[in-house]
């Protein structure tokens, strides 16, 4: 696609196919407002509610610049870390002496859930829900085959989690704590404050933008690195490397392989023009594997010189799986701050780490896309 119709027309989506890395790093800078957030009124309101993702102009600027802070700087470092630091540790805590366990179904899938859970001050217990929640989000997201089960079951969890989550808010907001929760409650910037409703639906995008897309990039950066075992050798003796491991996983395995957007006027891209008020989807697996902009783009390789670890967390970075401009991903930081912290972690209590026997990881998903299943195998050692 890339080299013969860099602009495909497919039907079945009713959406322009780019795939270029030069294309969706246009489409996302968006530097001359040619490109918008409106078609997620139908790709993800109906599940979230309408969030921060949909506005544009000072509308998103001012509900970004209530709950950045949150993800950036001392908050992050000085409320945060040790959250992330303990929610590792307890789950390392229940398999460290086994000398082995399943990455995905026991760690990664459930840490950045419990993590956001324990930032915003709810209840961990309530884990399976959350998990049950999100998975049938990201499922409405990717459901391009139009299933009516799928999409119901996406609905409905706008219902349930909306009847869980707003007598909470209301609660924090008589009685505010220390949690981010309560943050987002009180928040203000030039006389604005978010709704209830906006509350809830940032809640929503968090649990599942901040669960599915962590826990992928968790699994992604243990199986990139167990199938390049020099690799982890070297991560394992130098971890300042785990953040270039992460930033080589989103480039070569993104954890968001499509992101959607609408033409606000005809625009001329490789390969043709999109006419005005088209759903343009950017396939990032295809542009972060463009052979124009990286050399040997198919090769795992957390040294590479054509991509920058400084500023792969930042909206200056030079993959796209945090997509770009004003709304590259607010939860970058948080992102980097996790796998940092739990890759981490999680080499110290597995020194030897390796595959289970025979086994070879698969990549699932087409919307969101890792390793269902990652066993390994590992001598305990105390800890």
């Amino acid at each position: 696609m890339r080299q013969e119709s860099p602009l495909l027309w497919h039907e079945a989506t009713k959406s322009y196919v780019v795939s270029r890395y030069e294309d969706v790093e246009r489409v996302f800078k968006d530097k001359a407002g040619e490109f918008t957030t409106e078609n997620y009124d139908w790709q993800i309101e109906p599940v979230h509610g309408r969030t921060i993702l949909q506005l544009s102009g000072r509308e998103h600027a001012v509900r970004r610049a209530l709950v950045a802070p949150a993800f950036r700087g001392s908050d992050l470092r000085d409320k945060f870390l040790p959250v992330i630091e303990r929610n590792s540790r307890e789950l390392i805590d229940r398999f460290r002496h086994t000398g082995s366990v399943d990455l995905v179904a026991d760690y990664a899938t459930r840490f950045p859930v419990n993590v956001i859970a324990d930032m915003l001050g709810l209840d961990k217990s309530d884990y399976e829900r959350f998990h049950g929640w999100y998975t049938a989000v990201i499922a409405f997201l990717g459901n391009l085959s139009g299933d009516q089960d799928v999409a119901r079951a996406g609905e409905r969890t706008r219902v349930e989690f909306a009847e869980y989550m707003l007598p909470i808010i209301r609660a924090r907001r008589e009685n505010p704590g220390d949690d981010l929760l309560s943050t987002l409650c009180t928040a203000e910037v030039d006389g604005v404050r978010m709704s209830d409703e906006d509350v809830k639906a940032f809640c929503s995008l968090l649990l599942a933008a901040g669960g599915e897309t962590t826990d992928k990039a968790i699994a992604g950066i243990f199986a990139n690195l167990l199938t390049h075992p020099e690799q982890l050798e070297a991560v394992r003796a130098d971890r300042s490397l785990i953040s270039r491991a992460f930033a080589e996983t989103l480039r070569f395995t993104p954890p968001v392989h499509m992101i959607m957007r609408q033409s606000a006027s005809d625009v001329e891209l490789s390969g043709g023009t999109v006419p005005a008020g088209s759903t343009v989807t950017c396939l990032i697996g295809s542009a972060n594997r463009d052979e124009e902009r990286y050399r040997d783009p198919d090769s795992f390789d957390i040294f590479r010189e054509d991509l920058s670890a400084t500023n792969a967390f930042s909206a200056a970075a030079d993959h796209l799986a945090f997509a770009l401009g004003r709304h590259f991903c607010v939860g970058a930081l948080l992102a980097r701050s996790e796998v940092e912290i739990g890759v981490g972690q999680l080499l110290d209590a597995m020194p030897d780490l390796r595959l289970a026997d025979g086994f070879d990881p698969v990549e699932h998903g087409v919307f969101t896309r890792g390793p269902q299943s990652l066993p390994v195998r590992f001598t305990p050692v105390s800890g």
